[in-house]
């Protein structure tokens, strides 16, 4: 990412009023499906609002974002999320696994072999993205087509947003996006 690009989404950060800590949108009715306990890491946090909700659920949670404006906001809400400011681009900075892996609103398709390979087998992932026309909008099915190899537990395709929520199966060889013999064969 650029400097301007950060640059950008400090200025937007910080014209934006404090957040209250909630669940990803893809969970609602469904936050029962977080643990309580175990290592999360929210991707893309901005001001952590999500971040802040899985600490206090009581899991030991990882923020990434790259701006710095957005990650002093989460400071200013929970000091023992851990707050890192990373260029996404550059890949995760962070080493799994975790117990729940949540990325809401932000697309980037070269990232999501690394969201599966962060998740703990049995982990909870967590992905919304927008939808529509525009480089950062994802065309209709993308987190099917990409996730659909883990246990989808739900999938929602609106008009502006996608969500799924998926769990890592517990034996690594289901894990893989690659493709599945049939074991009859």
């Amino acid at each position: 990412m650029s400097t301007a690009d950060r640059k950008r989404w400090d200025a937007r950060f910080a014209d934006l009023e404090a957040v209250e800590p909630g669940p990803p949108t893809a969970l609602a009715g469904r936050e029962d499906l977080v643990p309580t306990t175990g290592r999360a890491l929210d991707v893309a946090c901005g001001r952590g609002a999500v971040a802040v909700w899985l600490a206090r659920r009581g899991l030991d949670v990882e923020a990434v974002d790259v701006s710095p404006v957005a990650l002093a906001a989460g400071r200013a809400l929970a000091g023992e999320v851990h707050w890192v400011e990373a260029d996404l681009d550059d890949g995760l900075p962070v080493d799994g696994p975790y117990d729940v892996v949540v990325c809401q609103r932000f697309r980037d398709p070269a990232l999501y072999p690394a969201l599966v390979d962060a998740l703990a087998p049995g982990g909870l992932l967590v992905v919304t993205v927008l939808t529509g026309e525009g480089a950062f909008r994802a065309p209709p099915g993308e987190l099917l087509a990409a996730f659909g190899h883990l246990d989808v537990l739900h999938h929602d395709a609106g008009d502006r947003e996608e969500g799924l929520v998926a769990r890592r199966p517990l034996t690594p060889a289901a894990a893989s996006p690659g493709p599945r013999r049939d074991p009859g064969r």
